[in-house]
Parts: C-alpha cells; sequence; structure tokens
C-alpha cells in the first residue's frame, strides 16, 4: 500500500487514481524504474562499469552536467570511469537526491 501526495488517505500500489480526493497518483513506470536503478548500488556499479565512459551513470544519479562532461571527454580520458567506478563500489558516491542506496537483494 501506499499514500495520496494530495489527501495522504492510503490508496492500493496499482492506482492511477486516488479514490478519496480523485487526485492523479504518480506512478509512471520510468521514473519508478529510474528510482529503483539510481538506489540500487549493484546496478549502479554495473551502468558504471559497462557505461561509464559514456556518462551513463551520472545521468541516472541526477548529475546530468558532470554526465555531459563525462560523455564528451569519454570517461575523462578513462581515468575518471575508473574513479567514478570505485566510487560507486564503495559507496561514497549515491544519488544527488540524497536518497542513498537501497539494501533491497534481487
Amino acid at each position: 500500500m501506499r499514500y495520496c501526495e494530495n489527501c495522504g488517505k492510503e490508496v492500493l500500489d496499482s492506482a492511477v487514481v486516488c479514490v478519496n480526493c480523485g487526485a492523479s497518483l504518480k506512478s509512471n513506470t520510468s521514473s519508478s524504474l529510474n528510482g529503483e536503478i539510481k538506489n540500487n548500488k549493484l546496478y549502479m556499479l554495473l551502468f558504471s562499469i559497462f557505461l561509464g565512459e559514456l556518462g551513463i551513470d551520472r545521468f541516472l544519479l541526477g548529475y546530468t552536467g558532470l554526465g555531459v562532461l563525462k560523455l564528451l571527454t569519454a570517461g575523462g580520458f578513462g581515468i575518471w570511469w575508473i574513479i567514478d567506478v570505485v566510487l560507486i563500489a564503495t559507496g561514497s558516491l549515491g544519488p544527488k537526491d540524497g536518497s542513498g542506496y537501497t539494501t533491497e537483494q534481487f
């Protein structure tokens, strides 16, 4: 179960509209998927290892400007890419919004 952001009443996870107040519930798949990926340390580590030179890891974590810079410099000529892999592996680099990584397993 989850709660409506408008009225605070409990709603079903699959609900699109709150039955209590009629407000649209924010539950689109892409933002949910992005939230699941950026908050999972293993996913982010894999993205960083395989797509880090393109800055995909920084984009997913919410650092858009640094993602563009990393993309244009091919991962800081490989150095920045390696540093980010280590930072994500140690948990020192997390989502920009401060949400941190979850401890959920597959």
